[in-house]
């Protein structure tokens, strides 16, 4: 009786993770999509978010973010995420960790 019970409670943990990683990588997709449209034609400097001098120099901090699950918050990813929330308006919306992985795409 329990053994069905236990197969059936991990078998819906197991689709509820697949699901939420799909959402992930479609939310991180657009992001990055948005970043090369959004950002080729500003007319700031910068002409584009990967040349982003403050984006370039966070690679390493949200690398760490993302592998610490964000417990590891670094003073160049905070000032990359205030950036891209200012630049890109779909970032703006973003959670941190779908901005880190995308900066970690660039």
């Amino acid at each position: 009786m329990r053994k069905p019970l236990i197969a059936a409670t991990l078998g819906m943990l197991l689709l509820a993770d697949l699901a939420q990683a799909q959402t992930l990588v479609a939310t991180s997709n657009i992001i990055v999509r948005a970043f090369g449209r959004s950002l080729d034609f500003t007319s700031d400097t910068t002409t584009s978010i990967r040349d982003s001098k403050v984006v370039r120099e966070a690679h390493d901090d949200a690398a760490s973010f993302v592998a610490s699950n964000g417990d590891i918050r670094g003073a160049q990813l905070e000032a990359a995420f205030d950036t891209l929330r200012e630049r890109v308006p779909e970032a703006r919306g973003a959670s941190d960790q779908v901005l880190a992985e995308a900066i970690l795409a660039l």
